[in-house]
């Protein structure tokens, strides 16, 4: 055993500011309860406070002032994706969007560089079926550089497109997608995206597209794609961060109103494609486990089923205590890993439980174990201990999100998106109701309109064993980025518990939740006396048991509060970490040190992850 020789605790303490023009409820105080009970009411929603503008050539901007650090998270979705396109002509969306970094009129070169000068962190492109999207986050002083950047290649991309960039980004497109089918189970997004919807459906092909129609791509295809969707009026913009709206406005007035919009575009209705029967599928990978995929098309985005179907899929797969988790990973232990989870997309969703049973398992008892809890809930629905786990957990992962101003599920992020797919950027407001005010009975109707009937099946299995013989800005230069402002931090308070404990506290009052880590002075160096892997298997045995608490009671407990519990090992330092409500931080606390001071090691847990880890590792071979 490796001695510790000091222990730091950091904390992060946040509380909710109500938003402007919003009543705020009265907190309630701390319980030491040891579960929570169901509020008498619906939490009062997290807002998003933002000015909505449309400039004249038609470009939407939305804008959400977040004053606590120097920084502005641009983020503009083109309302333009896979669907879009069609057969013969797939993979466009995804390859455009590689040619949007590789240089505009103004700026023919790496578009990366001027915003790895600036400071920029964050900066990305994605693509799906609905939306392709640009987005950074940047100094406030460097702003304009990101808008002018922005800006030159949505009104000034043509002139810079040649057969040279087509064919250099068909290639790493290409390289991209043979990556992608040849890693363990690569091949399942095909074959579902292929099988789950009929053929001419717009969500028939994959987002990458397939190889011969990135090379039937010409320059010329390429540049319509670029005339009929890239338009000002197709897009919406937001800035999110050290700004203020009229600020917001002007610049991007300044960059983005010059550029004229674009012929309108049809709206594509919404198509679901539900199946009748049971549909299946074999095939045979190059894993060293079977898995199986059970997949149904359920609502598109923002409809209120598929806001219910996405709490259902928490109560199957969503922690420990979940009901296919437990009786799959935890009690029965026929498979290593299992997950629920909805696709929501514009014009339909789709629904997937994913099993991978133990090596050499039986992937029948899996499927039957996954078809004999499905039709439990469908028959009784959830639970309310079930019920009240899923709500706080949904509330809290959206808390998480906005934390950051830009990134996937920021805030930056939620506005546009909601904007894009239900022409209100506030509709979150809306999901957000309808979580908190769900009931049983909603669930259950929910899970049987959509779960009873027209599955899809997968199974993957290993191959078998072989033995073988033998203008309105000046284009001319880039804007000067100024002088940063002094980034501001928190002021931080420090004790020293009596037993010697350092305690440095770090106020930010933004959102309600509380961030606790308590840093070791030792790490997987110290293996070097034991094993390897002594050092992360022992933190990951923490919430295995206690000697007041199981391994279940531990996941539940921190399941009914909203709250998270993770374990890292590093050369020289072990870290155990808590994210939590701050409403909840007492009951919180107490499983906390509980898990850090009462650790019971129990043996079978202890056989039970070392299966694991052997099984994780066999699978990275």
């Amino acid at each position: 055993m490796s001695r510790i020789a000091f222990a730091t605790l950091a904390l992060g303490l946040a509380t909710a500011l109500p938003a402007p023009g919003t009543a705020q409820r009265p907190s309630r105080p701390a319980t030491r309860a040891r579960l929570p009970r169901a509020p008498s009411a619906a939490p009062a929603p997290i807002t998003i406070p933002y000015q909505r503008f449309v400039l004249k050539n038609g470009l939407t901007l939305l804008v959400h002032e977040d004053h606590k650090a120097p920084i502005v998270a641009v983020n503009i979705w083109y309302h333009v994706g896979s669907k879009n396109e069609r057969p013969g002509r797939t993979g466009f969306a995804h390859l455009f969007e590689h040619l949007m970094f590789n240089g505009s009129e103004h700026f023919n070169d790496d578009y990366f560089q001027p915003f790895e000068r600036i400071g920029a962190t964050d900066q990305n492109g994605t693509t799906n079926e609905d939306r392709t999207n640009y987005f950074e986050n940047v100094p406030t002083n460097a702003l304009d550089v990101a808008l002018w950047m922005e800006s030159d290649r949505m009104g000034h991309l043509l002139g810079a497109i040649d057969t040279a960039k087509v064919n250099e980004q068909r290639g790493v497109v290409q390289n991209e997608k043979r990556q992608g089918e040849n890693q363990p189970y690569g091949k399942v997004d095909n074959l579902m995206t292929e099988g789950t919807y009929p053929a001419g459906h717009p969500y028939s092909w994959t987002v990458i597209g397939s190889m011969e129609d990135l090379n039937a791509a010409s320059v010329e295809d390429v540049k319509q794609w670029f005339r009929t969707y890239y338009g000002p009026n197709n897009a919406v913009i937001v800035l999110a961060g050290d700004i203020t709206p009229e600020t917001a406005r002007q610049k991007v007035e300044q960059f983005f109103g010059d550029i004229p919009a674009t012929p309108p575009i049809a709206k594509q209705e919404t198509w679901i494609a539900p199946r009748t029967g049971s549909h299946r599928e074999i095939m045979q990978d190059r894993v060293p486990q079977a898995r199986i995929y059970k997949e149904w098309n359920i609502p598109e985005y923002g409809s209120a089923d598929a806001d219910y179907l996405d709490l259902v899929t928490d109560v199957l797969a969503a922690g420990k205590t979940s009901r296919l988790y437990k009786r799959l990973v935890y009690d029965e232990q026929i498979a290593t890993d299992v997950a629920a989870y909805v696709d929501l997309r514009e014009i339909g969703g789709q629904l997937v439980i994913r099993a991978t049973a133990k090596p050499a398992g039986d992937l029948a008892r899996v499927e039957r174990a996954i078809d004999e809890e499905l039709a439990r809930f469908i028959q009784g629905g959830p639970t309310a201990s079930e019920l009240r786990r899923v709500k706080t957990q949904s509330r809290a992962n959206f808390i998480r999100g906005i934390e950051r101003i830009g990134g996937f599920g920021g805030k930056s992020d939620v506005l546009a998106r909601n904007e894009v797919f239900t022409g209100s950027a506030d509709h979150y407001l809306v999901t957000q109701r309808r979580i908190a005010t769900a009931t049983a009975g909603d669930l259950k109707s929910a899970a049987t309109r959509w779960l009873s009937d027209g599955d899809w099946v997968l199974e993957v299995r290993p191959y078998p064993t072989f033995e073988t013989a033998a203008s309105g800005a000046d284009r001319t230069k880039l804007p000067d980025a100024g002088t940063p402002p002094d980034a501001r931090f928190p002021a931080f308070a420090r004790a020293t518990l009596p037993n010697g404990l350092k305690v440095v506290l770090a106020e930010r009052h933004s959102i309600p939740q509380v961030q606790l880590t308590l840093l070791m002075d030792a790490g997987y160096a110290a293996d070097q006396f034991a094993a390897p892997g002594t050092a992360s298997l022992a933190l990951d045995m923490l919430d295995e048991g206690t000697t007041r608490r199981t391994a279940l009671q531990i996941s539940d407990t921190l399941s009914q509060l909203g709250a998270q519990l993770f374990t890292s090992s590093q050369l020289d330092v072990s870290r155990i970490a808590l994210s939590t409500l701050k409403d909840n931080l007492d009951p919180a606390l107490d499983v906390f040190a509980d898990v850090v001071l009462n650790p019971s090691f129990p043996q079978a847990d202890f056989q039970r992850q070392q299966r694991q880890r052997l099984a994780r590792i066999q699978r990275e071979k």
